[in-house]
């Protein structure tokens, strides 16, 4: 798995933050989403999932 976010898309609800801390954060200037985890562990993986299908404006993309 690998995580993309698009930040200009992000609005900074910060629900993937919520859901998986290990792999997002937010910017403390925007609060637009950071990807610390651009390949996440397996064990991550189902919050990635979830947190990319909460975020409001889809700006979390997963590819496989």
């Amino acid at each position: 798995m690998k995580v993309t976010v698009d930040r200009e898309v992000c609005c900074g609800a910060g629900q993937c933050v919520l859901l998986a801390p290990e792999v997002f954060d937010q910017d403390e200037e925007d609060a637009r989403v950071l990807v610390l985890a651009p390949s996440p562990p397996a064990s991550e993986e189902r919050a990635v999932e979830e947190a990319a299908a909460v975020c409001p404006t889809g700006a979390i993309s997963i590819l496989r």
